[in-house]
């Protein structure tokens, strides 16, 4: 039966094109299966080993040594450390060991036709996956050739070099009709080795799939003189692609699109016609925006750096052209730059400046005691805050007209205290720990707490606020015992 086992390994390894050693661990599962089968009434571990020279096989009644205080939870299959010893002494057995006993072989006629097939079936599909998996992974997050094959469920099953892969619905350009031999490009999106879902899966609406394109059109990129700083894109709509240079000599938008927008074009046409806008790359958040929103007409910009929002002024006629269809010219500009975009019309932005110029100045008024019209000029002079007067160059306020020494003067000092009194409330907020109640401090019984609570005093920061007399009148404490007291509650004071 040895060389008819030989005969199965050989011809299955050569069919399948996979390594010997595959069909042999299949097989070994198999006879391991029809080994248990011979004990009905036990759940044994069984194992079986085949020699790949000789074809002959052994088999084995596998047991886990376990811990004598441990609870047996297969008593077929787990022997205890104590009756290793004392029947297998010569093995020097301890817990965690695996005793292997040899047993009579499982008959390679009587193994179940169909079992066997089914674990080879599966080892060859675990084989061939993984096959797959070390062919494809160095190409993840790739571009790859396929043809489209068929369609399934909704998705396009394209053969890539041979296997195939999966373009999911959501995966496709909306609208774009692949048929059965077209010759495709894709991003290779993932390569799974898990059964879950596709194992190979590519995408043609990624963002990564643009800048993958431009770079294999556009040579300046791949060997660096091109940078792509930014990718956003509406798939088969519209894309914009940000790109910059620090060689002074290139122009990488010129470059990127190509001699009479070749290069560009070879780009679009992969990607069903999607329209590409190229945007030079500017490190000014301002300028950045407003080259990415062309073709839109902007007539001013204001900025708000902390929340990376920016408003932008167009003529009333232009703001359908600034926002785009559906708002995709304002949306693909927001998520390249990575600033919140909002697009108004110049009536509607000289309203919200004037507005936070009022509120700005009313604050800055308020902040310094000082009328709108001082407050008014400040700000005109680029002093917008009391950190900013009060951090000023004396000289330089002297230079605003209408300002004289004595104003300079009170402004710097008034702008001074204001800041030192915000930094005093912002320092003596009180803790919650202080608007505990007494009980929560540490040395006060039952009885002083009673007394405490008659005078009115229910938390720790009333007792921190009582002097030593006052908490001695109260309770008829030492002056060492009440003043004791009294820093135990003072503690949260004095931290930080």
């Amino acid at each position: 039966m040895s060389r008819e086992l030989l005969n199965i390994v050989e011809a299955v390894a050569n069919e399948k094109e996979v390594d010997r050693s595959v069909i042999i661990e299949a097989l070994e599962a198999a006879l391991a299966a029809a080994t248990r089968k011979r004990y009905p009434d036990e759940e044994i571990d069984a194992k079986v080993v085949i020699d790949p020279r000789s074809g002959e096989y052994k088999s084995f009644r596998v047991w886990t040594i376990v811990d004598d205080e441990a609870i047996l939870e297969n008593p077929d299959a787990e022997m205890r450390e104590s009756v290793a010893t004392i029947e297998y002494p010569e093995q020097n057995l301890h817990v965690g060991d695996v005793l292997e006993i040899p047993i009579e072989n499982e008959p390679f006629g009587r193994i179940s036709a169909q079992q066997a097939k089914q674990i080879i079936i599966q080892k060859l599909r675990e084989a061939e996956r993984r096959k797959v998996y070390d062919r494809f992974i160095a190409e993840e997050g790739t571009l790859v050739h396929g043809i489209v094959r068929r369609h399934e469920r909704g998705n396009v099953i394209v053969d890539v070099n041979g296997v195939e892969a999966t373009i999911l619905r959501d995966g496709m350009i909306p609208r774009e009709n692949l048929r059965v031999g077209d010759r495709i490009r894709g991003y290779l999106a993932k390569v799974n080795l898990e059964m879950r879902g596709p194992q190979l899966e590519v995408s043609r609406v990624a963002p990564e799939m643009l800048k993958a394109l431009f770079t294999l059109e556009v040579p300046e990129i791949g060997t660096g003189i091109i940078e792509i700083m930014g990718v956003a894109r509406d798939p088969g709509l519209r894309a914009k692609i940000a790109v910059r240079t620090f060689d002074p000599r290139v122009d990488p938008v010129g470059a990127c699109v190509g001699i009479r927008g070749s290069r560009v074009q070879g780009v679009m046409n992969e990607l069903a016609g999607e329209r590409i806008d190229i945007v030079l790359w500017d490190d000014d958040p301002e300028t950045f925006v407003r080259k990415a929103m062309a073709p839109a007409q902007i007539t001013a910009t204001a900025a708000d750096e902390v929340r990376k929002s920016i408003d932008i002024a167009v003529p009333e006629n232009k703001l359908p052209q600034a926002v785009g269809r559906g708002g995709q010219n304002v949306r693909l500009a927001s998520e390249l730059t990575g600033w919140t975009i909002n697009v108004l019309s110049e009536a509607e932005f000289q309203a919200r400046q004037e507005a936070a110029q009022d509120a700005q100045e009313r604050e800055l008024a308020a902040a310094l005691d000082v009328d709108d019209d001082i407050a008014d000029i400040l700000i005109e002079a680029g002093y917008n805050t009391a950190e900013a007067v009060a951090s000023a160059e004396r000289e330089e306020l002297l230079a605003i007209e209408d300002f004289d020494e004595e104003t300079v003067d009170a402004l710097i000092e008034r702008a001074a205290d204001h800041l030192l009194q915000q930094a005093f409330v912002e320092e003596v907020k009180p803790e919650e720990e202080m608007q505990l109640p007494l009980d929560s401090v540490e040395g006060l019984d039952e009885s002083v707490i009673a007394i405490l609570q008659e005078k009115g005093l229910h938390t720790q920061e009333d007792l921190a606020e009582l002097s030593v007399d006052e908490l001695m009148t109260y309770t008829g404490m030492n002056q060492e015992q009440a003043s004791a007291l009294i820093l135990k509650a003072r503690e949260p004071w004095f931290r930080g």
